[in-house]
């Protein structure tokens, strides 16, 4: 009997084209869907943490608890990854006064030590692992970390730096270019790829959403944000139900990859 046959099954997508344009629609989601929360319905972003936070962890406790793969329950969880990471940062960038640049520091020293943890205790941060609850743990507060993380980016980056949310955009877009040209053409690890990649198109997410919204004289289109968020969940509802999405292979199958 094939080994793989008897161990769990993925709890996590393969990593394709298609899970990279539903996971930066759903960072962008998460951005305009933050917003309109927080800001447009006036919450506040205390309220909204607390709400997307509450959510984020019931959604991750059933995935935990899911036998297999099921593509709906995880960009559910993904979504609500996203909007806690958009609230999150901007609660502690600005009612917490830590400022974009202390935010995007600190958030980056805990996903380093999150992700050396995870290594440290079981050996690999590859998402082919993601079979066991204790992964998946791991590999959902690495996740919450990264989205937190590419909020804080992506307003540093358009505001602090000057270049505006879509200069901002151009910024990441390009570096994930430069990481998808280092798949294709160079051994570098896969697995630092994937989470290079996945901190990446967060605050590119983080400021295509901000674009959308953001009044123009700010630089933005000005757009309203529960249009724009209705717009983004559409798209991504039409992405789940046309293409086509199976659960990662196993370490096995893929350790010549990594």
């Amino acid at each position: 009997m094939n080994p793989d046959s008897r161990a769990p099954a993925s709890k996590v997508p393969e990593v394709t084209l298609i899970f990279w344009t539903i996971k930066i629609a759903a960072t962008t989601l998460g951005e305009t869907g933050g917003d309109t929360l927080t800001m447009t319905l006036g919450w506040g972003y205390l309220a909204g943490t607390v709400l997307f936070v509450a959510l984020l962890i019931a959604l991750v406790t059933a995935q935990i608890a899911a036998q297999r793969f099921h593509r709906w329950l995880y960009w559910a969880t993904i979504i609500a990854s996203t909007t806690a990471g958009t609230t999150l940062a901007d609660f502690a960038d600005r009612s917490l006064g830590v400022g974009y640049a202390g935010g995007a520091s600190l958030l980056f020293v805990s996903l380093i030590v999150t992700l050396a943890a995870w290594y440290w205790l079981l050996g690999t941060i590859a998402v082919e692992s993601v079979r066991a609850p204790k992964a998946e743990a791991f590999y959902w507060l690495a996740i919450t970390l990264s989205q937190t993380l590419g909020t804080a980016l992506g307003d540093w980056t358009a505001d602090d730096t000057g270049l505006g949310y879509d200069g901002g955009a151009l910024v990441f877009a390009a570096g994930l270019a430069a990481l998808a040209a280092l798949y294709a053409f160079t051994t570098v690890s896969r697995v630092f790829l994937f989470w290079a990649a996945f901190i990446l198109s967060r605050p590119l997410g983080a400021t295509l959403g901000d674009f959308l919204d953001k009044p123009a004289t700010d630089g933005g289109l000005a757009l309203s944000r529960p249009l724009a968020s209705v717009v983004i969940g559409a798209f991504i509802v039409v992405c789940l139900v046309v293409l086509p999405q199976k659960a990662g292979r196993s370490s096995g199958q893929s350790e010549a990859a990594h």
